[in-house]
This record gives C-alpha cells, sequence and structure tokens, in this order.
C-alpha cells in the first residue's frame, strides 16, 4: 500500500507546482499597457548636401597655349642678295645679307612674309688659280628676322642658285664655283699664235722668207699667250646684288600666333632686279675678243 501511495503524491506535487509556475510567466497588464501607449518612433529624414560642381569648386586648369605654326626642315625658301659677294675680296666671317621674295605659309597662313631679313656667313674663301683651280666659297645662313621684328636663330644652305649667274653650286659640298675658262685660255693662245703668224709673215715676205717668218711668228705669239694666261688667275666667284638664291632649311623654324602679327609691319618693297648676277666671261668674250696678249 506503502509503495502505490508513493506515486500518487509525486503526481499530485507536480500538479500544485506547475499552477504555482503559470501565471508568473504571463506578462503584467501594466507594463504591456505603457508599451501600447508609446508611440512608435519614426526615423528622421538626413538632408542631402549636393555635390560641388567644378563650377563651384576653384579652377585649376592651366590656361590654354597659343597656337603654334612649324616650318619643316628642308623647306625652300627663295632670297634676293642685299650686298654683292666676291672671292676677290671676301674673306671667311664677312656677313651676307639677303631677303625673302615669296611667302611661306604653314596650314594656309603666313609665317614668312616677303621682306623678312636673313643673314649669313662667308665660311671658306678660295681664289682662282693661275694655271688652275676656280674661285669658290661656302655660304652659310644664320638668322631670320621678320618683318615686324620677330627673331630666330637656324642653319640652311644654299640649295639653287639664279639661272642666269655663270657660277656653279656643288650641291654636295653646298660651295659656290666659279666657271671654268680653259677653253678661253685656249682660244687666246690659239687667236694669239694666229696673230702672231700674220705678223711674222708679213715681215718674213719684206726679207724674202714668209713662211720662216710666220713661223717665227706663231712661236712668238704663243709664247706670249701662254705667258699671258699664267700670270692672270682665272674668273672670280661673284653673287652680285640682286641676284637670286634659295636656301634650305637645316633645322626646323617654330613660331607661336602671337608672333605673326605684321599689322604695324613697314610695307614690303620689292627689291627690284638689282643688276642681277654678272655676265658670263665667256659671253663677254666672245662680244669682244681679245685678239692681242694684254
Amino acid at each position: 500500500m506503502r509503495i502505490c501511495a508513493i506515486p500518487v503524491l509525486l503526481t499530485a506535487s507536480l500538479a500544485l507546482f506547475a499552477q504555482d509556475a503559470a501565471p508568473a510567466a504571463e506578462p503584467k497588464p501594466a507594463e504591456s499597457k505603457a508599451a501600447e501607449s508609446k508611440p512608435a518612433q519614426t526615423a528622421k529624414p538626413v538632408e542631402s548636401k549636393p555635390a560641388e560642381t567644378p563650377a563651384d569648386s576653384p579652377s585649376t586648369e592651366a590656361p590654354p597655349s597659343s597656337k603654334t605654326f612649324l616650318v619643316d626642315l628642308g623647306t625652300r625658301i627663295p632670297l634676293s642678295l642685299i650686298n654683292s659677294v666676291s672671292t676677290k675680296n671676301a674673306v671667311p666671317g664677312d656677313r651676307v645679307y639677303l631677303e625673302t621674295v615669296f611667302p611661306i605659309l604653314v596650314n594656309s597662313r603666313i609665317v614668312i612674309p616677303p621682306g623678312s631679313y636673313v643673314a649669313g656667313t662667308i665660311t671658306e674663301v678660295k681664289r682662282p688659280g693661275k694655271m688652275k683651280g676656280r674661285g669658290e666659297f661656302h655660304l652659310r645662313f644664320d638668322s631670320l628676322t621678320l618683318p615686324n621684328g620677330v627673331t630666330r636663330d637656324f642653319r640652311a644652305h644654299v640649295s639653287g642658285l639664279d639661272g642666269r649667274a655663270s657660277e656653279e653650286l656643288d650641291h654636295k659640298e653646298g660651295t659656290i664655283k666659279s666657271e671654268g675658262n680653259k677653253a678661253g685660255d685656249a682660244r687666246t693662245v690659239g687667236e694669239t699664235a694666229a696673230a702672231g703668224a700674220s705678223i711674222g709673215a708679213l715681215a718674213g715676205s719684206l726679207s724674202g722668207a714668209p713662211g720662216m717668218g710666220a713661223g717665227i711668228g706663231a712661236a712668238a705669239g704663243a709664247t706670249a699667250a701662254l705667258m699671258g694666261v699664267m700670270l692672270t688667275r682665272g674668273p672670280e666667284a661673284v653673287l652680285a646684288k640682286g641676284t637670286t638664291v634659295e636656301m634650305i632649311l637645316d633645322r626646323q623654324v617654330q613660331f607661336d600666333a602671337g608672333e605673326l602679327d605684321f599689322s604695324n609691319a613697314p610695307p614690303y618693297r620689292s627689291p627690284g632686279d638689282g643688276g642681277g648676277p654678272l655676265p658670263s666671261r665667256k659671253t663677254q668674250q666672245a662680244q669682244y675678243p681679245r685678239r692681242f696678249p694684254l
């Protein structure tokens, strides 16, 4: 009986414990009403600041650069001589002055107008020999001055000569040489020998030996002519005032747009003919043949 009563007592105890614990788990009415009376908090909208635009921020961009004009190397520029050059009196270091006679354009804009000044230097001079050798000199271009005063240093050399000039241009060395005169010397000897033979024949006919006199006269005339040729120099290399030459640039030349304002520059005046190249010595001899040695 005692053993059967134990489970009954345990069951009764568990039932009482469950009744006491159930009311404690339920929420209190006062606390639930206070929670219901509080309004729900809503999030306040955050005002967003507009982003700074490039116009509002301080400008940090560099000012735009001015437009440039580039005259490429190899550009050919025609020039007219302001002063004359001759191997007779020129020495290395002498200055030569020229001016442009035709506009040079870059991108449809004149960058080197006519009337711009070019300065050059004689770097080598060689006078013609008495027996052989021709006169020659080398010309180098150094600086360019535009009509508005803008100046550039550069390097250029001669690439062409006036078609009327008797001088020759060595394109490999850039040397200007005088014309050769071998044919003129031979003609002088022949003409002088013929004149001597005529005089000798006339003198020989008076003495009864015209043939011998002609031979002696011819020999004397040839000897005199050879002495004259040996004592006389060949033609000098000469570029006279007004001669047209062409230079070719060895370096690039750059100008800014602001340097190409020629509104206040003096008006351009054509140099005219200026005398131009001297006539060929061969032409002079053909017009006025020399009959006797000087």
